[in-house]
């Protein structure tokens, strides 16, 4: 088990400390049903924070706010500082240079080859060389694993190689935070683990914050300095792995077990 950073205790961080800040957050869809209600949250620089959670627990919403694709319907939301339910579009997109997602299936050009899929932001938003360009995506690929495949194309990748490349994508503008939508989901033990040694890397190197959404435990006992567990949108609990057995809530003691019965199974066959 790695070594966790001693900063991350639980309890109030200063303003400074904070990447993410969540104060009272709901969000009501376009079919009025309520997805998130009264999310308070800090995440803080240079964490790495899982959120745990069913199918329409709201984890996919919540990211979405963080990065500002979603509005919520009330609430705070500070990234990096920001306030960004008070911000105009130009200045949100700004903001999001600072910002960066890999989505669940990667998201990536299928025309488009390794290389341009990792560049597509630099050239978009950048100034840079032809030179720059492609040494910023040599020492990218290089850091996830993947040198020498800057030619070819998402079709001749596996899955685990493509998450990687997402990554490698979500890095190009040197973030300082990046949103992880379920890295690791359909990937097998010893790829996972590669995503989930990659993302620890990441941090330990540059000082990324991190939010990691998952359903998978193994990967949040790995990774996490924190993890936040979502029901029926609302933060359960918000503490370190080793310390969630200790919450006698039955949604968290039926997550941590596995246990075929309990409110989370009739959560998901309201859902079915």
């Amino acid at each position: 088990m790695r070594v966790r950073n001693s900063n991350y205790w639980k309890g109030e961080s200063s303003f400074d400390d904070c990447a993410v800040e969540l104060q009272h957050v709901a969000c009501v869809l376009g079919d009025g049903v309520l997805v998130l209600r009264d999310i308070n949250l800090q995440v803080r620089r240079g964490e790495i924070l899982c959120v745990m959670g069913v199918s329409g627990s709201g984890k996919s919403t919540l990211l979405k706010i963080i990065a500002g694709l979603l509005q919520p319907s009330s609430g705070i939301v500070r990234v990096l500082g920001v306030d960004i339910t008070k911000i105009s579009e130009a200045e949100l997109n700004e903001l999001r240079k600072r910002i960066g997602v890999v989505f669940q299936a990667g998201a990536l050009f299928d025309s488009l080859t390794v290389a341009d899929n990792v560049s597509f932001g630099l050239r978009e938003h950048f100034d840079l060389t032809e030179e720059e360009i492609q040494e910023r995506v040599r020492v990218l690929l290089d850091a996830v694993g993947l040198e020498g495949t800057e030619h070819l194309l998402p079709a001749q990748l596996s899955g685990g190689m493509r998450k990687r490349v997402g990554i490698a994508r979500a890095l190009a503008m040197q973030p300082e935070l990046v949103l992880y939508d379920e890295p690791t989901s359909g990937l097998d033990p010893v790829i996972a683990n590669v995503i989930n040694e990659l993302i620890v890397r990441l941090r330990d190197r540059f000082g990324v914050t991190s939010i990691v959404v998952t359903h998978d435990l193994q990967s949040t006992f790995r990774i996490a300095d924190r993890a936040a567990m979502l029901y029926d949108g609302c933060i359960l609990v918000c503490d370190v792995p080793e310390r969630l057995s200790e919450y006698s809530h039955p949604v968290v003691q039926q997550f941590l077990q596995g246990n075929p019965e309990g409110p989370l199974t009739e959560q998901i066959d309201q859902l079915v």
